[in-house]
């Protein structure tokens, strides 16, 4: 019998998410800390602190599934087929074409309650 039992994630995951979060709230924190320091070195700082936030939550068990995820997603990307430039054009157009109509519509309707509005209550002041 082939049983497979599956784990959540431990406590070492959530120690990396929790470090990995500090060092994205570290980067914030240091970049109006140092506020008399060059814009350049801060957003350099704030980028790395980016950077090893996301390479810290990647080694949890999270961060795997995350990374899994993005692969699967970029085979099923090119598996789609994607409309040809005359295809785009002709939607673009009808879209287009259908909102202009729609506006038109609702504003008739919208000048057929104000009058009415104003045949019911009066003219107002």
């Amino acid at each position: 019998m082939n049983t497979k039992v599956e784990t959540g994630p431990g406590t070492l995951d959530t120690v990396k998410l929790v470090a990995a979060i500090a060092i994205l709230l570290g980067g914030f924190v240091g970049y109006y800390w140092f506020a008399e320091y060059s814009v350049l070195w801060r957003v350099l700082g704030l980028v790395g602190s980016l950077v090893l936030g996301v390479l810290v939550a990647f080694t949890s068990t999270q961060g795997k599934e995350v990374w899994e995820f993005m692969k699967g997603s970029q085979v099923e990307l090119r598996k789609v087929v994607w409309p040809t430039r005359q295809e785009t054009i002709n939607t673009t157009g009808i879209v287009l074409v259908f909102a202009i109509v729609m506006a038109v519509f609702f504003f008739l309707v919208d000048l057929a309650l104000l009058n009415f509005t104003q045949f019911v209550t009066g003219p107002g002041g």
